[in-house]
């Protein structure tokens, strides 16, 4: 971990010749699976997370937005995927993605990575640990372990439809009743 990014996690990853498409750069696909690779390493393999078997049923991803920011050339210098988490949901993490030869940034993707529950294969609340693991990777945020405990809020969740925010009451801000959760589904057949 370099000093100017103490809250980053960060993967040394090579880039190889047969990563250069026909433009001479690295090509675009082969980017995202940078992406991936750190994604990977940091809910998987770092030393916290398999210690405390976080993730025990693995993660999905459930959203990239990717920005490519300079062309990408094969070179013998290992590129850095540098991994901070912008925010934490109730199952997930937004996790902000650098690719990077410092002090050059080549492409910054926003990822959305979500606990599955092995069971039923969707995503499931994060664990108090796996909450603590991840919130050391907050910038800007105090270590995990010295952080007070919040209580919960008061009121209905974020989720409720419109209808049953209404009958809440006062107690449900303006804004959660406009929240609503869409699925997409398969056709009946």
């Amino acid at each position: 971990m370099s000093a100017p990014h103490p809250h980053a996690h960060v993967l040394s990853c090579p880039t190889r010749w047969s990563d250069v498409d026909e433009n001479g750069h690295i090509n675009n696909a082969r980017l995202v699976s940078y992406v991936q690779e750190g994604i990977y390493d940091l809910f998987c393999h770092h030393r916290t997370a398999v210690q405390e078997s976080l993730f025990p049923s693995g993660f999905l991803i459930a959203r990239h937005e990717i920005d490519y920011l300079e062309q990408l050339h094969h070179h013998p210098d290992p590129l850095l995927v540098r991994l901070t988490v912008e925010r934490l949901g109730r199952s997930s993490a937004h996790v902000v993605v650098n690719v990077c030869r410092d002090p050059r940034t080549y492409m910054r993707a926003r990822t959305v990575v979500v606990a599955r529950d092995r069971e039923s294969g969707r995503s499931r609340k994060l664990s108090p640990n796996e909450r603590r693991f991840l919130s050391a990777f907050l910038p800007g945020e105090h270590p995990a372990d010295s952080l007070p405990t919040a209580e919960p809020p008061a009121g209905p969740p974020q989720w409720l439809s419109v209808k049953a925010a209404r009958a809440a009451g006062p107690a449900v801000p303006a804004v959660a009743a406009h929240r609503r959760r869409r699925r997409c589904r398969a056709p009946s057949r």
